[in-house]
């Protein structure tokens, strides 16, 4: 049973840190972006080191006080936030945005928690090299939350989720110990690999608080188009050509369906369309080139052959970083574009290449006869992640007024059978707990709370979130 965060207990950590690391919770803190849950206020403490995370936690630990690890504030799930029960400690790594060290031979970049993904770039650009994790809140994301939720993102096709770019990280075990992992090494064979068990536990395990980011080289060139498909079955046959053909210059590739650019033109007129008559499906293609390539040519090369095999049926080809800036907006802007609409239910689904298409075809059917719904299917296709979004045509049918739960169920179901994941991106939290507990291998969930159980016995790492215990 965990205890509230008293006023003795506060005076209690107010002696450990300095007084300027402390505030009260206004309201950045207590809301997430879709307005979902509204968390209550407590203890904000913003560590500058390691050392004084430390110390927070285990102030904390002796005290069974629950601790909510805050990055950002940009995660979709309800993480961030704990609506009620004891009053937390919420600690806020803002201030922990210090680059280490930088080794752009290695293509290694050493950074505290607290710094944001766009700062993270910005430095890797200035010596040369691409942190290729890329999210459309990264002025406001932070490291250590992004690590905390593994999150996905727009370069997964060629690069891989943000685990696949930690080579280490440091953090704070709930007992306050702290675990030192921060390496350079490309190989290090020895024994359990910690960094993983952190990466995507959403604060519940610990408190990251510093890692060891691989670089990559910046493509010489870099070019994006879109080309309008027949059906998302063309799209991943356009994949796999594109593939074929570039290898691994396939940077990104999102699939948006003309639903997606109807809500930006109801909501967002002022972001242009570029297409003059809107297909029914578009991909937007990234690619990253190597010296001696010419971008054009090899979107060029890319359409007639995509072309002469019925794959698609036209082709926008940026002619500069501007229209090519432009045709990113459109595709960054329908998450915004979906909330001014206001979804019955949003899903952030995925399942195998191979089954995608179908996916689509069934999901659409299934819907159809619950009644006269919106979707807007959209998402990093090129890994099989799609934000599945359903919405009311005008008003809802009748009987499925705040009922998004009824068409969540069935879609998961169709998920399911695909063998696909409920969350692909955005991580559990305390949203998709049910669905965790109700879809996950049983083995797998009973493992999931041993670990949790014996790391966080006294459970005061960003309670009531994921598990339930």
């Amino acid at each position: 049973m965990l205890n509230s965060l008293t006023p003795e207990i506060e005076k209690r950590l107010r002696s450990i840190l300095p007084e300027s690391r402390f505030a009260h919770a206004d309201s950045r803190y207590l809301q997430e972006p879709r307005g979902r849950y509204a968390g209550q206020a407590g203890l904000v403490v913003k560590p500058q080191t390691t050392n004084e995370v430390a110390a927070l936690i285990k102030a904390a630990n002796s005290e069974k006080i629950p601790v909510i690890p805050y990055g950002g504030g940009t995660g979709l799930v309800g993480g961030q936030i704990v609506q009620d029960g004891p009053v937390p400690l919420i600690i806020s790594l803002e201030k922990m945005d210090a680059v280490r060290a930088i080794y752009p031979q290695e293509n290694v970049l050493i950074v505290e928690a607290g710094a944001t993904l766009a700062d993270v770039r910005k430095v890797a650009k200035d010596v040369g090299r691409l942190f290729p994790l890329s999210l459309a809140s990264q002025g406001s994301a932070r490291i250590g939350g992004l690590l905390a939720t593994n999150a996905g993102g727009t370069g997964v096709l060629r690069y891989g989720n943000t685990r696949d770019l930690v080579l280490g990280v440091e953090a704070v075990l709930p007992d306050g110990e702290i675990y030192s992992g921060i390496n350079r090494l490309r190989k290090n064979n020895t024994g359990y690999d910690l960094r993983h068990l952190l990466i995507g536990a959403e604060g519940t395990l610990g408190v990251i608080t510093v890692a060891s980011l691989k670089l990559h080289p910046v493509p010489r060139h870099e070019g994006t188009a879109l080309f309008s498909v027949t059906s998302p079955a063309a799209a991943l046959s356009l994949l796999a050509l594109a593939r074929d053909q570039l290898g691994e210059a396939v940077s990104a590739f999102e699939l948006i369906h003309r639903q997606g650019f109807e809500f930006l033109a109801e909501t967002l007129p002022q972001i242009r369309n570029p297409w003059v008559e809107t297909p029914q499906w578009t991909v937007l293609i990234e690619l990253g080139l190597p010296h001696g390539l010419d971008v054009p040519m090899a979107f060029e090369n890319l359409f007639e052959i995509a072309l002469d095999n019925g794959l698609a049926g036209d082709a926008l080809i940026a002619q500069s970083a501007s229209q090519s800036a432009n045709f990113w907006t459109i595709r960054e802007s329908i998450p915004e574009a979906n909330r001014l609409i206001g979804s019955v239910s949003s899903h952030d689904i995925s399942v195998p290449l191979g089954s995608l298409a179908d996916f689509i075809s069934q999901a659409g059917e299934q819907i159809a006869t619950l009644g006269a719904f919106r979707i807007n299917c959209f998402g990093h296709v090129g890994d099989g992640n799609l934000h599945y979004n359903v919405f009311g045509n005008g008003s809802l049918p009748d009987g499925f007024e705040g009922k998004g739960t009824d068409l969540t169920s069935e879609l998961y179901k169709i998920v399911h059978k695909y063998n696909g994941s409920f969350s692909a991106e955005h991580g559990i939290g305390q949203l998709k707990k049910n669905n965790l507990k109700y879809h996950k291998n049983e083995a797998a969930y009973s493992l999931m709370t041993v670990i949790k159980s014996q790391l966080d016995p006294k459970g005061i790492m960003n309670p009531g979130k994921v598990l339930y215990l």
